[in-house]
């Protein structure tokens, strides 16, 4: 019998509970916020949650490509409908990545004579609406990207602070599907201020658009963006180095119990495939991404990905742990060590398991059942997310050598 450790177990009824109520929503909307109420009940701005649980998005946490990452301000429709085109045409829209995310510097520096956005000309000719269109037309779904302050990061283009209804009917109107909101050029004001208030725009525009808050993690928004957000940064932007994926995701592992369905915390982008790190660095990367429940977005080229990184990112069986359906954010079980445990629940009674060696030189890195939430005579079949293989039944620990920044992921699944 498998039994998880205090804090899993309590969770994991919490996450049922929570999964359940998601399911159950649209046929009895009072029931889900109660439910909501019970588990987040320290969240305050019910009524905002109440209203964006109706948006039925993020039960499981968001797949897709985001532009940033690799090509900053230099994008245009036309590499837009080419990655579009690429999602399907890899195979990759098939196993879930399904938003195609413009990210800053899409709009011209000024809007028109009635305060509205205009899509930079030069770069998006044919409009923000004709792309949505062409988007949606190969089954995928256009995200956009705007500020809580009064310009953009890139200083290119205008924020939406005062703006938010406006902006929000445009979006909508558009057929924009998701919206990526940063924090730059705040004039001070807390986030906790500026966010609710594109929240309610984004109800108010009567169509479900996924709401991602960039805050960066300054006012420590998973505990209180599940009132406001369908996901929300947790830490500042990462880069394409070990350095910056590893503290990336410490920080965010700290907030592991705060994320569920409807909401996730969110690490940063995809850098796999970038180039500034080794194939075993991205293969943690995303691993540790899947396993964490991040937004798995996407931040190369995938018009020209090799192999080796559509491999990565094409894995189905890690792509399921990320995508399960209970919800339940994995986390560091060990501490103090290079030689790391990273674990799980899964829906019916399984683990996900990652064994991490972020030290300098090759080391065996051992799990032992009381640290990932099992009894130690529970007996367990390991799959091997990453060579497809199922190892030999195993009790108490499971252990693997592994070189310098290499890691093994693997499902426990009780017999």
């Amino acid at each position: 019998m498998v039994m998880a450790a205090a804090h899993w177990l309590c969770s994991r009824q919490q996450r049922a509970a929570l999964v359940a109520i998601c399911i159950s929503f649209v046929f009895n909307t009072n029931r889900a916020v109660a439910g909501r109420q019970i588990i987040r009940s320290s969240i305050g701005q019910d009524h905002i949650r109440r209203n964006l649980l109706d948006n039925g998005l993020g039960i499981t946490p968001p797949m897709g490509w985001n532009s940033w990452n690799h090509f900053n301000c230099h994008i245009e429709e036309k590499l837009i409908r080419e990655t579009a085109d690429s999602m399907v045409s890899t195979g990759l829209a098939a196993l879930g990545y399904e938003y195609i995310n413009l990210d800053d510097c899409w709009a011209e520096l000024d809007r028109d004579s009635e305060g509205n956005f205009v899509p930079k000309s030069s770069a998006f000719p044919s409009g923000i609406k004709a792309l949505a269109d062409y988007v949606h037309s190969k089954g995928l779904k256009l995200g956009i990207y705007s500020d809580a302050g009064t310009l953009t990061c890139s200083k290119q283009m205008p924020g939406s602070l005062g703006h938010e209804e406006q902006d929000a009917q445009t979006f909508a109107s558009w057929g924009i599907d998701y919206l990526k909101y940063d924090n730059c050029h705040n004039t001070g004001t807390s986030p906790k201020e500026r966010y609710p208030v594109m929240s309610k725009a984004l109800l108010n525009s009567r169509r479900p658009i996924f709401f991602s808050l960039c805050e960066w993690g300054q006012e420590d928004p998973a505990t209180w963006a599940a009132s406001v957000g369908n996901s929300w940064r947790t830490t500042g932007d990462i880069g394409d180095n070990w350095n910056s994926m590893t503290s990336r995701a410490d920080q965010n592992d700290k907030w592991a119990s705060y994320a569920g369905p409807g909401g996730w915390n969110d690490p940063d982008m995809l850098e796999v495939g970038n180039g500034g790190m080794t194939e075993e660095e991205y293969r943690a990367h995303f691993s540790i991404w899947a396993l964490a429940k991040a937004p798995l977005l996407i931040g190369c080229d995938i018009r020209s990905m090799d192999n080796a990184t559509l491999n990565l990112l094409s894995n189905k069986e890690v792509i399921a742990v990320n995508q399960d359906k209970l919800g339940e954010q994995g986390k560091q079980v060990t501490s103090g060590t290079d030689l790391q445990v990273w674990a799980g629940p899964l829906s019916d009674d399984r683990v996900a398991l990652v064994l991490w060696n972020r030290g300098p030189s090759k080391a065996t890195v051992t799990a032992h059942w009381s640290d990932i939430g099992l009894e130690p005579t529970t007996v367990v079949k390991p799959r091997d997310l990453w060579e497809h293989s199922t190892g030999s039944s195993v009790s108490e620990t499971l252990s693997a050598d592994l070189e310098s920044h290499a890691c093994k992921m693997y499902v426990l699944t009780p017999k």
